[in-house]
């Protein structure tokens, strides 16, 4: 079950989002959704019957002034968005997830996790992580891994929890997407690769992020964070133009209308461009592949509260909109 959304009117910045959308009849194509809520079929106004999102973005340096044109022009045929239901804005070939980018997350983190016969007092052992994130900052590299695309869900769909799952935990993040194929970029032209930003929910299984089998082998990204539906996505990819400075953005996130998360990227140990610069050194970024960078403080091993059936999540970040999500128990 997924739900569609009232409107889009005044839900992202700038005069237009991009979104994947799916009619009646299930097929899915990509959209420019105005302001007032109103919905541009990509693939009729721009003549390519068989235009995806990816196909979109892999166009990006001459697609993008052509869609200042069609969000300015009345001419091109428009639906209301409430016709539709919103799907995951785009299939990415490639989805690099990161850890521990939120200072205070991070600290929470290293107080909650007591290694066995640590017996400090957790003033002294936030103090430490404190000290750890400030140096990171300075010297470090940011921590990046690989997401399985097969992951991702809509902003509006219902994901299940696994009955395996024992620790169900919520992570909102924002993400980058890519417009343009990039390896080993600096920071300093980082952003130019990235075509916009969209919100990202990193659900991860915290019971299964160590594996108690192997420790010498750490951490086990396969099994907590890519179950089917674990990162939902979207609704609207804003073009970077439109969202501006990434660098003061505030992440919330509702549990059933209550705020757990409630952060600004100013918390950010590693801001966008590191993450993009660090991500292309190793790997080619490819237009619609997707960089998640963090989640602030405020998850739910940090309330003492995890995911169970029938929560809802409410998750936003300024400019990008909101998507909604319930949870659903696995049937035994």
């Amino acid at each position: 079950m997924s739900v569609k959304p009232r409107s889009a009117s005044a839900l992202f910045a700038g005069p237009f989002a991009l979104g994947t959308l799916a009619a009646d009849d299930g097929r899915a194509f990509p959209a420019l959704v105005d302001s007032e809520g109103q919905v541009v079929d990509l693939r009729t106004v721009l003549d390519e019957p068989a235009l995806t999102m990816r196909g979109l973005l892999e166009q990006w340096p001459t697609a993008l002034p052509r869609l200042r044109e069609i969000a300015a022009c009345a001419e091109p045929v428009r639906r209301p968005l409430s016709q539709f239901r919103v799907l995951a804005p785009v299939e990415p070939r490639q989805v690099f997830q990161s850890g521990a980018n939120y200072r205070q997350h991070v600290i929470d983190l290293h107080v909650a996790h007591r290694a066995p016969g640590d017996e400090r007092p957790d003033e002294e052992r936030r103090a430490e992580a404190a000290e750890i994130m400030d140096r990171r900052a300075a010297e470090d590299l940011p921590y990046v891994f690989i997401g399985l695309p097969t992951s991702l869900t809509g902003p509006y769909d219902d994901v299940t929890l696994p009955a395996w799952a024992g620790k169900p935990d919520w992570e909102l993040e924002l993400a980058a997407v890519i417009g343009r194929p990039a390896y080993r970029v600096t920071p300093e032209e980082a952003l130019e690769y990235v075509a916009g930003y969209t919100i990202a929910n990193d659900l991860t299984d915290r019971a299964t992020v160590f594996r108690r089998d192997m420790p010498q082998i750490g951490t086990d990204w396969l099994r907590s964070k890519n179950a089917p539906g674990f990162t939902p996505l979207g609704p609207w990819i804003v073009p970077a133009e439109s969202v501006g400075d990434t660098g003061d953005l505030r992440l919330t996130l509702r549990l059933n209308g209550e705020v757990m998360q409630d952060e600004s990227t100013k918390d950010m140990i590693f801001d966008v461009a590191r993450m993009v610069a660090y991500a292309s050194r190793t790997a080619q970024l490819l237009p619609g592949d997707l960089v998640l960078t963090g989640s602030p403080a405020g998850n739910g091993m940090h309330w003492g509260r995890l995911l169970r059936d029938g929560d809802v999540l409410e998750a936003s970040i300024t400019g990008l909109g909101t998507q909604r999500t319930r949870c659903l128990a696995e049937e035994a």
